[in-house]
């Protein structure tokens, strides 16, 4: 490998760890960021679930879009846009003075991410050919890889020492960096004999749907439904939604060309996708959330419980991904995602009540965790860890076998949508059940609690620690409906890994899937 290739990896490594990065990291920094930071013209949980969740929402529907301006305006252009536009967004996130801005400027974030995601992949793939190309995507998995089991940890050690909005600065050095890099050593990469034409109206429509059904509901559900706002933008969602497969039978370019799904394999594929990492990413939010809000765990023992699940990606993706070669995909696409239910059935038996861990930098001993921790949420974090890391590997290389080469990079971003588009739908939907059974639970458990009460709801919000002058009764009455809550949501998640794992059940045969014509 010369060093132009290896500075133009380095680039694309860069590019994808840092969307990578801020898709997780930002978990473990969430109640600090409800705690401290006003929120004007939204409510707490509602704003966090738009950091998250809205962050999720743009990528997924600008990633198609980003492609297509790569391939027809330049990768290394296009890279270059996305890398300068996530870092001015990762600064005014990392200042913004409100809960608002810090939510606007997280979507922005988004968008610009997408720019990266394709952008990184294709030029490995047009740098490198036959084993160095292979060679070339290891190097870059591992790395990704080592971002996901290093990241949260450094994350909850930066929320400890310097606060939640170290999470954000730190991307500018890295920004630059990757900018010097691709300057330095990616060449312009515009294929030759790529289309001109693209289906922007597809794309459009596309964000519209997930956009509109995301915000609506969760709007709705934090305003008691009293405004027309979130009807308004369910309505044009669900409009957006119908409409986008009628539009792609129509369109002479369709944005994505249904002809694909006539092949099982890949349906099935795109489907357990959606399924599986809508559980996946929710669950990781939600339990973020219940460690520190309810159980009360510092943000460092936040992010060091859950490193068995980056431990387990990079070690057994790679095994996974050969033997699944060998004897066939579909018992590791139908048992991983039913070992990944387990470990979020194993949260059910948590209780509100369980020891904390409270482990902080400047104190050592408080580094070694309580026994409470290993039979509580240990076992639950290492079950989903194994489950996840037999999925990922055969399920990407499922997808590729199942396409002819030429449709190898579409049917790459329909997938790589489709794993993050659930994600914002379902924590809409989790957002209306968790809201709904905290704020029941409270007003069961204080009488005379009006649920409905703004001030009620200003104070107290689900799976966050309630403010300094609500009363302790409630304040306790809060942890515990918090856990309800939780546990409620843990049940959609269980239901979601198992829809995931019958799906390929029914829709693999044994062996590889045939590629679609």
């Amino acid at each position: 490998m010369t060093r132009s290739e290896r500075g133009a990896l380095a680039a694309a490594i860069i590019g994808s760890a840092t969307v990578f990065l801020d898709g997780t990291i930002v978990n473990i920094a969430l109640p600090r960021i409800g705690a401290t930071l006003p929120a004007i013209g939204i409510g707490v949980l509602e704003g966090q679930i738009y950091i998250v969740a809205g962050y999720m929402a743009t990528l997924a529907a600008f990633l198609l879009l980003a492609g297509a301006l790569g391939d027809r305006y330049g990768r290394r252009r296009m890279f270059l846009a996305g890398l300068v536009g996530f870092g001015i967004a990762s600064m005014a996130c990392g200042l913004a003075p409100s809960l608002d801005v810090l939510a606007l400027a997280r979507l922005v974030q988004g968008v610009t991410g997408a720019l990266l995601v394709p952008g990184s992949l294709a030029i490995i793939t047009s740098l490198f050919e036959g084993q160095a190309r292979g060679r070339a995507f290891g190097i870059w998995a591992s790395a990704t890889s080592l971002v996901a089991v290093l990241g949260p940890p450094i994350g909850g050690a930066m929320v400890e020492a310097f606060g939640w909005r170290s999470t954000f600065l730190i991307n500018g050095p890295l920004i630059l960096l990757g900018i010097g890099l691709a300057m330095r050593y990616v060449p312009e990469l515009k294929p030759t004999g790529a289309s001109a034409r693209f289906d922007w109206l597809g794309a459009a429509v596309a964000a519209i749907a997930v956009g509109g059904l995301s915000f609506g509901a969760i709007r709705g559900q934090q305003t008691g439904w009293s405004e027309a706002v979130p009807f308004a933008t369910l309505g044009v969602g669900a409009v957006a939604l119908v409409v986008f497969p009628v539009l792609m039978l129509r369109r002479r370019d369709p944005l994505v060309p249904l002809a694909l799904f006539r092949n099982r394999t890949f349906t099935a594929i795109n489907a357990s996708t959606l399924l599986i990492y809508a559980g996946l990413y929710v669950l990781l939010y939600v339990q973020g959330l219940f460690l520190q809000g309810v159980l009360d765990y510092s943000p460092l023992a936040a992010a060091l419980v859950t490193l068995p699940t980056g431990l387990a990606l990079a070690f057994l993706s790679a095994w996974a991904g050969s033997v699944a070669a060998r004897i066939g995909p579909r018992p590791f696409l139908v048992g991983g995602p039913l070992l990944m239910a387990v470990g979020a059935a194993w949260w059910l038996r948590v209780p509100p009540g369980s020891t904390p861990w409270r482990a902080r930098m400047d104190t050592p001993g408080s580094l070694l965790p309580p026994l409470a921790t290993l039979v509580d949420p240990l076992p639950a974090i290492v079950l989903f860890g194994i489950g996840i890391s037999l999925v990922v590997a055969p399920l990407t290389s499922t997808l590729m076998s199942s396409v002819p080469v030429d449709r190898a990079g579409l049917a790459s971003a329909i997938n790589n949508a489709l794993s993050r588009v659930g994600q914002p739908l379902a924590s809409a939907a989790i957002f209306i059940l968790i809201t709904d059974r905290f704020y029941a639970a409270l007003a069961g458990a204080v009488p005379g609690l009006d649920p409905r009460s703004t001030e009620l709801r200003a104070s107290v919000q689900p799976l966050n620690v309630p403010g300094t002058d609500v009363e302790a009764a409630v304040a306790e009455a809060a942890r515990l409906a918090s856990a309800d809550a939780f546990h409620a949501a843990v049940f959609v998640v269980v239901g979601l890994l198992v829809a995931g794992a019958l799906v390929n059940w029914l829709g693999l045969r044994s062996g590889h899937g045939t590629p679609a014509r």
